[in-house]
């Protein structure tokens, strides 16, 4: 394995951490604040950072006119989309059910990303997949294996999923032309702007009376920093250099992580089933991750930008 392609697996799994803990974090949140404000505060500060790095490091490019649209419906389906649909779906759903159902996003990827990129289906690669899946099952499933879930937290957290899938295939698009920096500044700052409207009609009165408090804000600066700027920024990474079909393999790990960070912060138990469960997910994973030699004139990645 290359150097590049192990620094990209590892960017993969940095993401996916954080992610699985913003499952956390949002419940947190939500002692204190409403949805729309957790997110547009989260998008704000994020915004806030990452712009304040990019220009510190002389990494903010324009977009060329012809990419606004991409920009904007990139940013359209995530963080706009995909955290209405996440944020409130975990209103009505556990922070484990909302994950498994996220943890569906690479079984759904390598169709749109054939389609649209021309990325190969493999069968190993599809296995891979099915066998990671069926090990999230053991995680999120009780010992009777039911699925207990609101219906419409559920089709909330499926609207994330698909638009998670079309972020996917658009940033695929910029991060051949674009740096990451400049990529999750523009993403974060329309992302405010789209949310920003909602928010003054629906939650700022909420907002303006509701007393500071002070744990539900740590949750929402940690999901800006590390869930909304550091977890994008790996993820973006990965993508130039593994594809949208591996990079968003990853995703499978999510409910795993969610149900370890779940026993050891929330107490909640992690019995024999879930252990197999997670030992059959990092299988599949490591099963999807494996491709065999290509020809010469098929090994290009997509290099990684204009420095």
């Amino acid at each position: 394995m290359k150097n590049k392609e192990l620094t990209a697996i590892l960017s993969a799994l940095g993401a996916v951490f954080f992610w699985s803990f913003s499952f956390v974090w949002f419940k947190i949140a939500f002692i204190a604040y409403k949805p729309i404000t957790v997110v547009i505060f989260r998008l704000a500060i994020s915004a806030v950072l990452i712009t304040f790095i990019a220009l510190l490091l002389k990494r903010l490019q324009k977009p060329a006119k012809a990419d606004y649209k991409l920009f904007f419906f990139m940013s359209f389906f995530e963080p706009f989309l995909y955290f209405l649909g996440e944020s409130y779906g975990l209103k009505y759903v556990s922070s484990t059910v909302a994950a498994v159902i996220v943890a569906t996003i690479p079984l759904f990827t390598p169709i749109a990303a054939w389609y649209f990129h021309k990325e190969k289906i493999k069968v190993m690669n599809i296995a891979g997949l099915l066998l990671s899946f069926a090990g999230v099952g053991l995680v999120v499933l009780n010992g009777n294996f039911r699925f207990d879930a609101s219906p419409l937290g559920v089709s909330l957290e499926f609207m994330a999923v698909i638009s998670a899938i079309a972020y996917s295939i658009i940033l695929k698009n910029l991060a051949a032309r674009y740096n990451t920096l400049t990529i999750i500044a523009y993403q974060n700052i329309i992302g405010v702007m789209l949310f920003l409207p909602i928010w003054l009609l629906i939650d700022v009165k909420d907002f303006m009376q509701t007393p500071f408090h002070p744990q539900a804000f740590r949750a929402i600066i940690l999901l800006a920093v590390f869930s909304s700027t550091f977890a994008f920024v790996f993820f973006t990474q990965s993508v130039r250099q593994l594809g949208v079909t591996r990079s968003n393999t990853f995703v499978n790990l999510i409910p795993v992580f969610v149900a370890i960070l779940s026993f050891f912060i929330l107490k909640d138990e992690l019995g024999l089933q879930k252990i197999i469960g997670i030992l059959v997910v990092v299988s599949g994973l490591f099963l999807s991750q494996l491709k065999r030699r290509e020809s010469n004139g098929r090994r290009k990645a997509i290099e990684v930008h204009r420095k």
